[in-house]
């Protein structure tokens, strides 16, 4: 089903008023007065519409709304250092894909390229995280904002209720043993569980062993993914799947 997001404030009893953009897809997807479609509220409600008049002022008619499904039981904040070329149009792409609540760009001593024009980076991936959320049913559309350098994003999340900080040089503890220790028995949280994370994953060259030690002083989990040293592109891809495979959001 074609899916939109709109405002709260454009949605009233019986009723939703369109954008003009969405209007214009409506228009080039050829909707028939009789089709379903859905229109979201970005806060994990949805709509279920059929169109209503089409002109400068398209309406949607409601027929039911319903909790959206597409939002995971946990909220996952995903912190990825800045990487050249499309790597982060991909990373953005599959973190929304698989549920990430919030997506942080930070600069590390290793990153090899860093936007010039910083906001206009951060639109263009927002505006990716938008349609990715439209085409894989989300219930809200994920922010993606720039944090600075390390050490402020570090300072932010460290209050996070389980820090995560990804690094292929450790060997003592694995993102397997920190799931199983802080989300014990069943994979679906319960009350008492944990239902947000912060999970850091670094640029091409890696994190520095000093940038390793300043996310260990502010009490983050230093984790491993495994034997295999994995891309900046697809660190952050594995461990948001562990995370949602272990709770559950991904039966």
């Amino acid at each position: 089903m074609v899916r939109f997001f709109t405002a709260p404030h454009d949605i009233s009893a019986h009723s939703i008023v369109l954008s003009a953009e969405d209007s214009d897809h409506i228009r080039s997807l050829r909707l028939r007065p009789d089709e379903l479609f859905t229109v979201c509220d970005g806060e994990g409600n949805d709509y279920i519409c059929r169109l209503g008049k089409l002109d400068a002022d398209t309406t949607a008619e409601i027929v039911r709304r319903e909790k959206s499904s597409g939002e995971p039981s946990i909220e996952c904040r995903v912190f990825l250092a800045y990487s050249k070329g499309d790597r982060l149009d991909y990373a953005v792409q599959k973190s929304v894909e698989l549920g990430a609540f919030e997506i942080v760009l930070f600069e590390s001593g290793r990153c090899i390229s860093v936007p010039r024009d910083i906001p206009k980076k951060t639109a263009r991936l927002q505006r990716i995280a938008l349609e990715t959320a439209k085409q894989c049913g989300r219930g809200i559309i994920p922010v993606v904002s720039s944090g600075g350098k390390l050490d402020n994003v570090v300072a932010a999340a460290k209050h996070s209720a389980l820090p995560i900080f990804c690094y292929e040089a450790e060997d003592n503890l694995s993102l397997k043993e920190v799931l199983e220790r802080f989300f014990p028995a069943s994979r679906k949280p319960n009350e008492d569980e944990i239902k947000s994370v912060s999970i850091f994953t670094g640029p091409e060259g890696g994190f520095e062993q000093a940038e390793v030690e300043l996310a260990r002083a502010n009490s983050f989990h230093i984790v491993s993914l495994g034997p295999r040293i994995l891309r900046s592109e697809s660190a952050p891809v594995v461990a948001l799947s562990a995370f949602m495979y272990h709770t559950g959001n991904l039966e």
